[in-house]
């Protein structure tokens, strides 16, 4: 068994496809799982090339049940909790960290891109990985509507998040001009995801938070016309499957966890930046609040313009 530990969130479950992907072709022949939350299930089936979840919380004792795997990866962190959490493997791929014990792998690099972070260490270990497979299997849409306008305003980090009144007054202006808007966000979101749409104008049936479940949510991205949120894993929803979207980041970089700069569909706004929408999202960034309305729709219109070119 080859045993690979993520056990973290939608968006860094999104930034590791590419990884584990690589390890799927390393092994073809050896089952491949994946220790994360359970809740993510639906989401990891749409990876492809995972075996198993292997239902883990967060870092604690070795989440293998029986005996320890033939190869365990730590794609979680840089240690050294994590590759401790992992010793009794057979072979841990992994950084470099000495604390744990484990002194080979390459060094950490704390402002690498999330993608390229988990490409690197592999490539280290002689298992090539493309960062640009980044793709998710498109789930059947069941009873999520398509061609819909998503706005998502929630963030589990409040610093991440654009004013709810602003979120509004663009829901506002969207559906003027057209779009079908609905709100989306956790349980725990419903009520921020309802203020945003009061203040909008929207019917309370455009609020889908905590009426979606993940599978739900990544067929209502991938059927979406666009997407708008903050630095968080509907962002990276969308980015696998090329839905437009204005992505909206602070207080982190973009060059850490951004779409690819070389997909025109993800425009992405750095706070206050340089006042420009950018793929790359190149610029120094201060705090979401800088950024006005009228910048997020002039993304949009840069987004839903490649569409149409």
């Amino acid at each position: 068994m080859i045993l690979v530990l993520r056990a973290l969130g939608v968006g860094d479950l999104a930034t590791a496809v590419p990884a584990l992907r690589a390890l799927r072709s390393a092994y073809p022949g050896e089952e491949l799982a994946l220790a994360a939350p359970a809740w993510l299930g639906p989401l990891v089936d749409l990876v492809g090339g995972v075996d198993r979840l292997v239902p883990t919380g967060g870092l604690g004792p070795p989440p293998w049940p029986g005996p320890p795997p033939q190869v365990a990866v730590n794609l979680h962190g840089r240690g050294p909790q994590s590759h401790r959490m992992l010793a009794g493997a057979g072979r841990l791929l992994a950084f470099r960290c000495p604390a744990a014990g484990h002194r080979t792998g390459p060094p950490w690099r704390a402002d690498e891109h999330e993608v390229d972070r988990w490409c690197r260490l592999l490539d280290w270990y002689g298992i090539p990985a493309d960062r640009a497979d980044l793709a998710l299997r498109r789930p059947p849409p069941g009873r999520t509507p398509a061609g819909v306008t998503v706005v998502h305003p929630g963030s589990k980090i409040a610093a991440k998040r654009w004013p709810a009144d602003r979120f509004a007054a663009l829901a506002r202006h969207l559906a003027d001009r057209g779009h079908r808007v609905v709100v989306t966000g956790s349980a725990d979101e419903r009520d921020l995801a309802a203020r945003v749409a009061a203040g909008a104008g929207l019917p309370g049936a455009a609020v889908r938070a905590g009426e979606t479940d993940l599978a739900e949510l990544a067929a209502l991205v991938a059927g979406a016309r666009l997407v708008v949120s903050g630095d968080t894993g509907v962002g990276h929803l969308a980015t696998a499957y090329g839905t437009p979207s204005v992505l909206l980041f602070g207080p982190v970089p973009p060059a850490r966890w951004g779409p690819p700069a070389d997909r025109p569909r993800h425009r992405v706004l750095w706070a206050p930046g340089t006042g420009r929408s950018h793929p790359s999202g190149a610029g120094p960034g201060l705090t979401l609040a800088a950024l006005p309305v009228d910048r997020v729709l002039a993304a949009v219109d840069e987004a839903e313009e490649t569409v149409r070119v």
